[in-house]
């Protein structure tokens, strides 16, 4: 299989069953971001204070793929087989964010991101999480995008701000918090 086809060149794209569209278009647009994301995530499993984490990143760059996988199939098309995502999902996002948030130090202020690379790393794939998700629900104001899609970003970005806390914690770099100038 060749990398490049040139069936792209004058700026379309097909997605999965066949359909062709422009590059620009917003479902292109999401998924990429979502592929971003992906990427985002990888590089934050590389990182040495997540080694223990790994394989819990690695599913989640998993469901970003199935998440990519069901924006980039043509609405309507059922013969295309393609991976799904399940409440459970969400679920297993919310039971890490719970167990990691239980040793970590209450928030009292808005906290700015940085303070070591690794965590602005995490801060960083938070943000473009953030955007994904905007970008399935723009998408969903088009034409219908499966509501657990939408749940599952966000509750991605949830657990990436904690993540980011807690890599913080083990790399032992106090969060900053913002204190506005009145």
């Amino acid at each position: 299989m060749k990398i490049y086809t040139k069936t792209g060149d004058q700026g379309t794209t097909a997605l999965f069953g066949g359909k062709r569209v422009s590059k620009a278009d917003l479902r292109i647009d999401t998924y990429g971001t979502v592929d971003e994301l992906n990427s985002w995530v990888g590089l934050l499993r590389d990182q040495q204070v997540n080694s223990e984490r790994k394989d819990f990143l690695i599913n989640i760059q998993d469901r970003l793929f199935t998440i990519g996988s069901i924006l980039a199939t043509e609405p309507g098309n059922t013969k295309v087989k393609i991976p799904a995502l399940a409440g459970q999902d969400v679920h297993a996002l919310e039971k890490a964010i719970d167990e990691m948030d239980a040793s970590l130090p209450a928030m009292k202020s808005f906290i700015l991101p940085g303070g070591h690379q690794s965590v602005s790393f995490c801060h960083v794939a938070r943000t473009v999480c953030r955007r994904s998700e905007r970008l399935v629900i723009a998408l969903n104001s088009q034409e219908p995008v499966d509501s657990l899609l939408i749940q599952y970003l966000n509750r991605l970005s949830d657990y990436l701000f904690v993540l980011a806390r807690k890599m913080g914690q083990e790399l032992k770099v106090d969060d900053t918090p913002w204190k506005p100038k009145m």
